[in-house]
Parts: C-alpha cells; sequence; structure tokens
C-alpha cells in the first residue's frame, strides 16, 4: 500500500466577508434603482390628482341624483343612463358633435398635409413663413367666434355676399342645421390648421433626404414622392394628430357657444341647431336644470365616444398606412423596359 507523503492539507473555505458595503455605494446603488421613479412621479401624481380623482368623482355622482340645490343625493344607480340613452335631445347633440367632428378634422388635417409639404420646400424667409401658420392657434377663441359670426351673417355677412356675386342665394348660417355646422367647422379649421401643419412639418424633416433622391432618379413626380414616401413615414405622427384632433373636436364648446349668442346661447339655437355634448353636458350640470348626475352621467358618455371613434380612427389608418418599413417607389413601366 502506497501513502503519499506530498498531499497537500485540505483548504478551508474562505470566511464570507461581513463588513457593510461603503455607504457611497449603497447610495448609488439606492440612486440607480429607485431614482427613475422619482423622476416620474410628479407626472402620475398630478394626474391623479387632477385627471383621475374627478373622472371617479364624476362617475360617482353619474349614479346618484345630485340636485345642487337640494341638500340629499339619493343613489339612484344607472337610472340616469337609462334616461340619458332615451332622450332625444342628447342624441340630436350626439349627431351635431360627430358632424361638426367630421367637417372640421377631415379637410383640417389633409390642409395642414398640404401646407407643411409647401412649408418643407425652399422658400424665401422660411422661418417667418412657419410661424406664421401658428399666428390663428394664439388668437383668442372668443375674438374668432365673434369675427365668423359676423363673416356668417344673414344680410350682411361677407360670405353671403360673395354668394350673391356667383348667384346663390343668402343662407341663414345659424338657422339652418347642416349650415351652422359648416359655419362652425370653418372656425375651426381656421384655428387648428397651422398647428396641425408645424407638427407634421417636424415629422417631415426627419424623412432622410436620400429617398427623395433615390426616388428622383427613378422617375417619380413630387406627388408621388409625397403619396409614397412622406405620408408612409409620417403615421405615427398623423395617428398623434388624428388622436388629439378627435379628442378636442369632440369637446368642442366655445365656438358653437359663441356663434349662437342670442337668448339661451347654451342651446346652441332656438332648435338645438349646433348644440355639441359638452354644451348639452353643461345646460344640465349648471344653469337652468342643475342636476349635476345627469350631466355627470353626459360627461361619462362623451368619455366612451371619444375612446371608441379614437379606436375606429387608429384602426383605419393603420389599415390604410400599409406596412412601418421605408416605402419602396416603383420605377415607371418605361424605365423598367430599358
Amino acid at each position: 500500500m502506497a501513502v503519499q507523503l506530498d498531499a497537500l492539507p485540505p483548504v478551508t473555505p474562505a470566511e464570507r466577508s461581513t463588513a457593510r458595503p461603503p455607504r457611497r455605494y449603497r447610495l448609488s446603488r439606492l440612486d440607480e434603482k429607485y431614482s427613475p421613479y422619482l423622476y416620474i412621479a410628479p407626472f402620475f401624481l398630478l394626474f391623479g390628482v387632477f385627471g383621475a380623482y374627478p373622472l371617479a368623482y364624476t362617475f360617482w355622482v353619474s349614479l346618484h341624483d345630485w340636485d345642487l340645490l337640494a341638500a340629499e343625493h339619493p343613489f339612484v344607480g344607472g337610472e340616469n343612463y337609462t334616461r340619458l340613452l332615451a332622450d332625444p335631445d342628447f342624441w340630436h347633440s350626439v349627431v351635431n358633435t360627430l358632424g361638426i367632428f367630421v367637417l372640421s378634422t377631415v379637410p383640417q388635417l389633409l390642409a395642414a398635409l398640404w401646407l407643411a409639404s409647401l412649408l418643407n420646400r425652399r422658400l424665401r424667409a422660411r422661418t417667418t413663413w412657419r410661424m406664421a401658420v401658428l399666428v390663428p392657434n394664439v388668437t383668442s377663441t372668443a375674438a374668432v367666434a365673434i369675427v365668423f359670426g359676423v363673416l356668417f351673417g344673414r344680410q350682411f355677412g361677407m360670405i353671403n355676399w360673395l354668394l350673391d356675386l356667383v348667384g346663390v342665394d343668402a343662407i341663414d348660417w345659424k338657422s339652418n342645421r347642416f349650415a351652422s355646422w359648416v359655419a362652425i367647422s370653418a372656425m375651426v379649421d381656421w384655428r387648428w390648421t397651422g398647428y396641425n401643419a408645424l407638427i407634421f412639418l417636424a415629422a417631415m424633416q426627419a424623412v432622410p433626404r436620400d429617398l427623395y433622391e433615390s426616388a428622383a432618379i427613378d422617375g417619380a413626380s413630387r406627388a408621388r414622392q409625397f403619396w409614397k414616401i412622406t405620408v408612409p413615414l409620417l403615421k405615427p405622427t398623423i395617428i398623434f394628430a388624428v388622436i388629439v384632433s378627435t379628442i378636442g373636436g369632440l369637446q368642442l364648446f366655445t365656438e358653437p357657444r359663441m356663434f349662437h349668442s342670442g337668448t339661451n346661447p347654451i342651446r346652441g339655437g332656438p332648435l338645438r341647431e349646433s348644440q355639441t355634448m359638452t354644451m348639452y353636458m353643461f345646460e344640465n350640470a349648471f344653469a337652468p336644470h342643475y342636476n349635476f348626475g345627469y350631466g355627470s352621467a353626459v360627461a361619462w358618455l362623451l368619455f366612451a365616444l371619444i375612446a371608441i371613434v379614437a379606436a375606429i380612427n387608429v384602426v383605419i389608418l393603420r389599415r390604410l398606412g400599409g406596412t412601418d418599413g421605408p416605402p419602396r417607389v416603383r420605377r415607371p413601366r418605361k424605365e423598367r423596359a430599358r
């Protein structure tokens, strides 16, 4: 039996260090772990106070018979919503809101795209032109409504005067339902087209120039470059603009309220020609009905309508926009045959 004399003694495991890491190292780890939450916390705190809490409180109020002049507010459950869905004046305001929204938003975004394309070209005093399109947006809404109310006047308005020059009879813009939609949509388009054009222009600045150069070499016209390169690459920006326009368009209040400045203007005309959902909500929640619970139910259905319309718009734009990858401009048939 051989005895191994050079065998090494068993290695004892090193004792685990029990010393605490330095304080500076611990603070660095805490900063790395928790500081991102602290940076974004102010937004969520403010949103919780001024956004989520009023939303939840409004829903709670909508479940009560909440007369502002009464001391007791009994719980009625979904009775306000049931009455609202059978209220013809409510559906009248829904149709008005959607009609004004379509007449104002679609031309507005198309005009903004066209205007941004013009501003993206080489122009003299380019910065001045770009800043000038934002001037309507900084104008007071009340002033805009008063001026447009004069322009669309029945007897002395400039629009009817222009129509008379081309042989069209004068239109009573405030008494005709569809005509009042057109007049209010003109106000909205005038104020917000330049704002959306600057958003689209900022996105156009990020489109690589070599795509346009390649398309020009392949013989693509300027219009073809716009629809095949610019519009597909602007799809995220267009979706953002559509959502913002949807929220603003369905919450329209000041323009129709100022357009009808006669007796009881919150009705949007004697026969509610242009009363929107926000005006109907105000009419019920405050003067003359003071029914806060019923007005809160209108607010919640308006919130649901905005969410549905925004989702529909996004789905339609995604289906029309094609893929998110770099666009391919097909060469003209004559070029491919060479």
